[in-house]
């Protein structure tokens, strides 16, 4: 059997593609946080992928394809670590797998590296400049990993590499941004705004994953859920409640608020409360002949109250 390394294993989503991929693959996994209880079959390694001990797993797991989601997505702790794990963690991956004969490598970007502007065209396509830097500097260390592992595509074309862009995620176990606010109490909506967002379930993330490398899929990639609906729609759907607030007044509280540690988003994500980010997902499903398996009642039902 083939054997796939997941880098972030530990994780909701990690932990998903670790029992999806058992079906057809021997499965392996590293993260920095232990995993209690992981399945009969899956060898776990806690290890920071930045130290000399992740690439001693690399070297002796010797896998065949890399599957690697160990990002620090959220902006509790010093940024300084979240860019140094995301972009230096990144880079020694790579390099782990073009000296060790990694044939097949999947990095799991982001819909948020396009950025959230109001000249963005409906079902942009991965040709679209990647722009979030330009108002939400805060995530720029997620468009460097994208560009970082676009560039390994044309450095090392006989490794099969795939960059995966989904829409939205959402789900029982994935800890998403979108999860923790569409689980707020009070929504903070932006007056005058209700942009088209598009959503994909946990486990269809998990299928595109496992179709990416069942077909060895090189290039780069968008992937989308069943449609999309209004940000209220959303809103209302999951049962929260949405409180409209002008935008003068909310940004520089959020900036504030953040600085001091009691809001979990910086003001750039305000952009995307207000302006559309919807992709267009036709390049993968012609490749792989994808179909999300849960609708949008499905995917809002995982988060509901």
């Amino acid at each position: 059997m083939e054997k796939v390394l997941i880098t972030g294993i530990a994780g909701g989503q990690g932990r998903l593609l670790a029992r999806r991929l058992l079906e057809n693959y021997e499965v392996c996994g590293a993260d920095w946080v232990p995993w209690e209880g992981h399945p009969r079959g899956v060898s776990v390694h806690a290890v920071d992928l930045r130290k000399k001990k992740f690439e001693d797993v690399v070297r002796t797991e010797m896998p065949t394809s890399v599957v690697h989601m160990a990002f620090i997505r959220h902006f509790r702790g010093d940024p300084r670590r979240r860019h140094d794990v995301n972009v230096r963690g990144t880079k020694q991956l790579l390099d782990h797998c073009a000296n060790y004969g990694v044939q097949k490598l999947v990095v799991v970007s982001s819909s948020y590296v396009y950025g959230a502007f109001p000249e963005n065209p409906f079902y942009m396509d991965e040709d679209h400049p990647l722009s979030a830097s330009r108002s939400y500097p805060e995530i720029r260390d997620l468009v460097e990993v994208d560009t970082l592992a676009q560039g390994f595509i044309w450095k090392y074309p006989h490794i099969r590499t795939c960059v995966l862009r989904p829409v939205n995620v959402l789900g029982y176990f994935v800890h998403s941004a979108i999860g923790s606010y569409l689980r707020m109490e009070r929504i903070p909506t932006m007056m005058g705004f209700d942009p088209m967002m598009q959503f994909i379930h946990e486990e269809d993330v998990c299928e595109a994953i496992a179709l990416a490398l069942e077909h060895g899929l090189q290039g780069v990639f968008n992937v989308t859920g069943p449609g999309q609906v209004p940000l209220h729609t959303a809103i209302r759907e999951t049962g929260g409640k949405a409180l409209s607030l002008p935008e003068p007044v909310v940004r520089p509280l959020f900036q504030r608020m953040f600085n001091w540690g009691l809001w979990p988003f910086p003001p750039g994500a305000i952009d995307y409360l207000k302006y559309p980010v919807t992709l267009s997902g036709r390049n993968f499903i012609e490749a792989t002949r994808f179909r999300p398996l849960f609708g949008l009642e499905e995917i809002f039902h995982s988060v509901r109250r």
